[in-house]
């Protein structure tokens, strides 16, 4: 091979070397690639898959924080051809993984076919994505004071449900129910109820009348008699107000009735002149039964409306319909009654368990540990997440495992051991300085635990009083 030659060969070498180190990419190959802002999307990381519908169609290829002291990032994707189109109302959700594969990926919906087609490079605003909440979001969102209404809340419901009622509250209630719980009267009641709404069933079915039509005249002449009621609303009122009246003042004078009554023999006898002057008022009656015949001739139609809301529910209540769905209920009620009773035995659990929480864990959470110059101000519980952001910032390398955090050690004079490992070998470790001591001091035996005490009468633990430890 000639030198121009073989120098030439070698140019086109180191060309393509350099090209590859630095563009990362090959030629004519770079994709779609889209941008969306996210308001936070510290949990992601680069090569995070991309998914539509469970599809994985890209991967994450840049997280960059915009300027500002907002907390707003800009996250770029490289989308395959199988994930194309990407439509501009499309949204996208960051989402954790399955527990399996670790961390999250960017869930994106393309958007409707009527929507233009999001550009390459094109970017998807704040107001189309949303990030996952984390727990310390949602443990700041309900401060203490929300706690422990929420707390007191469920405190109050276990305690109506199976509280037992006192000696004035069983004076007004049926023997049946008398020194039950609410939960125990509810469970009583369920054993009634396919026989009464068998009976609402029948009860029902005879409103239907005993001939075609009966239901339908009821109800028109009911609607004829509520009208007029609408029409003279005043003389209603002043009717009920008048025989309320009436029927306080009879009351009243019962002597008086009842001699009244005595007497009625003899008004009866002197009622015939009356009955004369009764007839010769009946032309004028006969005059008012000619002005209302107009009234009555709308009655055949006023039915004849009515027939098919009547067809409909008749159709409603036979047995293959609301029928029917009695005997389906049945199974219901009794799977509800099941549950009722095991209702009876959770709650004084979660009870106790919410009083543990409210009495001791949750303040307990809450204190500040003083530790002199180490001292940090903020609550345990605080500096426990904390410590995981710190911990997911050392455990950036990862294998088919998952993360993982590499600690490496230095050699030294000092030397310290560990006891028997498991009835085993001892282990040992070399340190360039003697330890100054520990924080909190080991105990010399595991602190005792009394099962037989509710959690929540148990005194709190003192975080403040542990011993620090010794010297070398």
């Amino acid at each position: 091979m000639s030198p121009m030659r073989a120098g030439a060969i070698g140019i086109v070498v180191l060309t393509v070397f350099v090209f590859f180190a630095f563009a990362k990419d090959i030629p004519f190959t770079k994709g779609y690639e889209m941008k969306a802002v996210f308001q936070n999307s510290s949990a992601l990381q680069l090569n995070s898959p991309v998914r539509i519908a469970g599809v994985d169609v890209g991967k994450v290829s840049k997280v960059q924080a915009l300027n500002g002291d907002s907390t707003l990032t800009e996250v770029t994707m490289k989308i395959d051809k199988k994930g194309l189109p990407i439509h501009r109302d499309a949204r996208l959700k960051i989402r954790p993984r399955i527990f399996l594969e670790g961390n999250f990926f960017v869930d994106v919906r393309p958007g409707t076919p009527g929507s233009p087609d999001l550009p390459d490079g094109g970017t998807i605003g704040q107001a189309q994505t949303s990030a996952p909440v984390q727990l310390d979001q949602v443990l700041g969102t309900l401060k203490s004071s929300a706690r422990e209404d929420l707390q007191k809340l469920l405190q109050g419901y276990g305690e109506s449900i199976n509280g037992k009622p006192t000696a004035a509250e069983d004076a007004t209630q049926d023997p049946d129910a008398q020194g039950q719980t609410a939960a125990e009267s509810l469970n009583d009641s369920l054993e009634y109820a396919p026989d009464a709404l068998r009976q609402s069933a029948i009860v029902n079915e005879a409103f239907l009348g005993t001939s075609p039509g009966d239901l339908a005249r009821l109800v028109k002449g009911n609607q004829k008699v509520a009208a007029a009621l609408v029409r003279s609303e005043g003389n209603l009122k002043d009717l009920i107000t008048n025989f309320n009246t009436t029927t306080g003042a009879l009351a009243s004078r019962q002597g008086d009735l009842r001699a009244t009554l005595r007497e009625l023999p003899q008004v009866l006898e002197a009622a015939n002149p009356a009955f004369d002057k009764l007839n010769a008022s009946f032309p004028n009656v006969r005059a008012f039964s000619r002005e209302i015949l107009p009234g009555v001739r709308e009655t055949p139609a006023t039915i004849t409306a009515s027939l098919p809301w009547i067809a409909q529910t008749r159709a409603l209540v036979r047995p293959s319909e609301l029928g029917g769905s009695i005997a389906l209920l049945q199974p219901a009620v009794s799977d509800l009654a099941d549950f009722t009773d095991g209702s009876i035995k959770f709650l004084p659990q979660a009870d106790l368990f919410n009083r543990c929480a409210l009495n001791n864990l949750l303040p307990t959470g809450d204190v500040v540990i003083r530790d002199g110059a180490l001292s940090t101000g903020v609550s345990n519980q605080d500096e426990f997440f904390q410590s995981l952001v710190g911990l997911a910032g050392e455990s950036q390398n990862f294998d088919g495992n998952g993360n993982y955090v590499r600690f490496a050690t230095g050699g030294g004079d000092n030397t310290q051991a560990t006891g028997p490992i498991n009835g085993g070998a001892n282990l040992f470790a070399n340190f360039i300085k003697a330890p100054l001591g520990t924080r909190p001091a080991r105990p010399s035996r595991t602190p005792p635990i009394r099962r037989t005490s509710p959690c929540y009468k148990q005194k709190r633990p003192d975080l403040n009083s542990a011993k620090r430890g010794g010297g070398p």
